[in-house]
């Protein structure tokens, strides 16, 4: 930096640079991609693997376990070890994951192949975002970096289910898993010539007892979050919520006593860092929610089918991935805090929008509601993980990746959980309420579960009475829509008054020149990608 505050040419990147973040933007795009896919997959594999719903259902969630569980302690040994390396290393196994995926010839193959898939996992995300940090360091750039990286995640939700969808109609369900296996090829053989490497000097070794604590933390915590959103409040939950509460407690205490712990917990007295997390946790939250209660009033309320209501969840997406590209443009012009107050103000109108939706006739405004909240919440998603890699040193960035991603699992688990149950509970309310007179007392304790199971219910009865039972059960799983819609609105503009003020001087500062754009860089990435 010179003398007038301005960022010297040696710290900005070049074409090298801009060519790596396509790279990198290979196992985000593939990720992304892998887990859309399988929401498709599943039927067509549970018939031919012969999976109960039990295993259904691990088969689905371990992944994202053992995602969520090894985080931390990938991102840290990524800056003890190098970022390249441990991301060509989880490459590979991906990839190798992947094969054993597609041809499992049982139920408990698979869900063996989708562990191996989710601590491979977890070993790319905090490598690409860190190395992002450490190939970026003009401050605009990594902005405008992390923009890409971040549309390019949206962008594999966005295309996954038109992907899977042709696959799965062509070949046989293996072939989703198979998609894994040439991208992570590919970036085996570029990465180690386009990727620089980096690591802290000065990380020490590695604790593994801090590693069994925060296994023994997460773990049971996003497992009891999951099933409290699956099955309501039940012992078995409630406990390893509560295990996992402890442990979680015992990790911290365990990493204030270490000179070199497996996370930094000094990161966290960054006010930038704890509250661009802050507001990262709340937006995760309440956009799990919303989506999770709007993909089931598609189906359950306005009668479409999976693929059909995927297409119409298409919209948001694409919404993302054009905030997300929009975002750093206006932050090079905009104070970061203002940018992102506008967008969760934007996400808290499209959830004020979601909290007039009826039960009949509600598509358009309930498309018009996601895609504006969507569209919304891009904009402080990029820039609050532009700020979090920005708040913290280089040789820090893996542990501040590892964190932030983690608190994004426990954001989406948390928001199905608590959202989810809210909903549940106005549901069972206004059910209770308005239930037709004349429904038998066991019909009555079964639609009282769930809209599904209502629905269920209702082909039991049979006659007038089963249609009242529909129409009564659709406007009591809407009410709950409304109200977790606004809710969500609530924080979200809480979240904006929060960020308007707190992080007003973090990022660029206001009235900075812009730097020229980096056109040489631009075409490096078109090139790259065509």
């Amino acid at each position: 930096m010179n003398a007038n505050g301005e960022i010297t040419s040696d710290l900005r990147a070049g074409r090298r640079e801009w060519i790596g973040l396509a790279v990198l933007a290979l196992p985000t795009l593939l990720m992304s991609l892998d887990i859309s896919v399988l929401y498709l997959a599943l039927p067509q594999l549970s018939r031919g693997l012969g999976a109960d719903s039990t295993q259904q259902l691990w088969i689905l969630d371990i992944y994202s376990f053992m995602l969520a569980g090894f985080l931390v302690t990938m991102g840290t040994l990524g800056d003890r070890i190098g970022r390249r390396k441990l991301l060509l290393a989880g490459a590979a196994a991906f990839g190798a994951a992947s094969i054993l995926a597609a041809y499992s010839v049982n139920p408990q193959m698979l869900i063996a192949s989708r562990a191996l898939l989710g601590i491979a996992g977890a070993s790319l995300m905090p490598s690409t975002m860190a190395l992002i940090r450490n190939m970026f360091r003009d401050p605009k750039q990594m902005g405008a970096a992390i923009g890409i990286w971040f549309a390019c995640f949206m962008g594999g939700m966005t295309v996954g289910p038109l992907v899977g969808g042709l696959l799965l109609e062509h070949f046989w369900w293996g072939s989703a898993f198979l998609l894994g296996v040439p991208v992570m090829a590919l970036l085996l053989v570029v990465g180690p010539r386009l990727l620089p490497e980096y690591r802290d000097p000065n990380a020490g070794r590695l604790d593994l007892a801090s590693v069994a604590l925060s296994l023994a933390a997460i773990l049971p915590a996003i497992y009891g979050l999951k099933e409290l959103a699956r099955d309501g409040a039940h012992a078995l939950p409630v406990a390893s919520l509560v295990a996992g509460v402890a442990m979680g407690a015992v990790f911290v205490l365990r990493q204030r006593g270490l000179a070199n712990p497996l996370l930094d917990l000094r990161l966290f007295a960054n006010r930038t860092f704890s509250t661009a997390m802050g507001v990262g946790l709340g937006a995760g939250v309440v956009m799990a929610g919303t989506t999770l209660l709007s993909s089931l009033y598609l189906q359950t309320v306005q009668g479409l089918g999976p693929m059909d209501s995927g297409l119409w969840l298409l919209p948001q997406n694409v919404a993302m991935v054009a905030g997300s590209m929009v975002a750093p443009a206006l932050a090079r012009r905009i104070r970061p805090a203002y940018v992102i107050a506008t967008g969760l103000l934007i996400a808290g109108a499209g959830l004020v929008a979601h909290t007039q939706v009826p039960a009949v006739d509600g598509l358009p405004l309930l498309v018009t509601g996601l895609v504006l909240a969507s569209f919304g919440i891009a904009l402080p998603m990029s820039l609050t993980m532009n700020l979090i890699m920005g708040s913290v040193p280089p040789e820090k960035a893996g542990s501040a990746a590892s964190i932030t991603e983690t608190s994004g699992e426990f954001g989406v688990a948390l928001g199905v959980a608590a959202m989810g149950s809210l909903g549940t509970f106005v549901y069972r309310t206004e059910l209770t309420d308005g239930l037709p007179s004349g429904v038998p007392a066991g019909a009555a304790d079964t639609a009282h579960q769930s809209i599904t199971a209502a629905l269920g219910a209702a082909q039991q009865v049979g006659g007038q009475l089963a249609a009242d039972l529909v129409e009564t059960a659709r406007v009591a799983f809407t009410s709950g829509l409304n109200v977790v819609a606004a809710v969500g609105a609530t924080v979200f503009i809480g979240l904006a008054v929060l960020s308007a003020i707190v992080l007003r001087d973090s990022g660029v500062p206001a009235g900075q020149p812009a730097q020229p754009e980096d056109t040489d860089a631009a075409g490096a990435v078109l090139a790259s990608v065509n």
